[in-house]
């Protein structure tokens, strides 16, 4: 089995380095795993993606994620109906957000009970109350988690403290653990 995930964020948001952090993470498991950007000669803060690929048996595809089984969003000024596009009926998007989850939903283009399943991650807030900075990236794999079945937290912990040092990396567990807890399905 293969799952796919896309990431979508603005240049210097850090998308590439969560999708690095999953993919190290589901390494650890022993699972076959794929971590790309797409973007080119793109300003900071230009929309960019980022893709990951887990699988159990060698990943032979190589090309951009065009049929997703989870979508998220680290910056919910990108929320839009072209998020959706090309996810999987079943599919997940698990987003940043700031307003009322019926205002999420709207800017998606998704209603309630519908096709998708919606995390909402208060990705902001928590990492301006714990990184003092609104760098969303790690509180997103938080909400990723909330999923369930990609992989575990002992990986990702193992993942954020190869990819960061010291206080830095129990930060950024600390941000993980708190979006996990506060995410919203909807």
């Amino acid at each position: 089995m293969m799952i796919e995930i896309r990431w979508h964020g603005r240049g210097g948001q850090g998308a590439w380095t969560a999708s690095n952090i999953v993919a190290m993470a589901a390494a650890l498991e022993g699972k076959h795993v794929q971590s790309f950007p797409a973007f080119g000669p793109e300003r900071s803060g230009a929309p960019m993606l980022s893709f990951t690929r887990i699988s159990d048996e060698p990943i032979e595809v190589h090309s951009m994620i065009y049929e997703p089984d989870v979508a998220v969003v680290l910056d919910y000024t990108l929320l839009s109906p072209s998020i959706v596009s090309g996810l999987k009926k079943g599919g997940t998007i698990v987003t940043n957000y700031a307003g009322t989850v019926d205002q999420v939903l709207g800017k998606l283009g998704v209603r309630r009970g519908g096709d998708y399943k919606v995390i909402l991650v208060p990705a902001s807030k928590l990492a301006l109350e714990i990184l003092r900075a609104n760098i969303t990236n790690t509180a997103m794999i938080g909400g990723l988690l909330r999923h369930g079945g990609i992989v575990k937290w002992e990986s990702v912990e193992k993942a954020v403290k190869a990819r960061f040092k010291g206080p830095v990396a129990e930060k950024n567990i600390s941000l993980i653990k708190r979006a996990y807890e506060e995410s919203l399905e909807v």
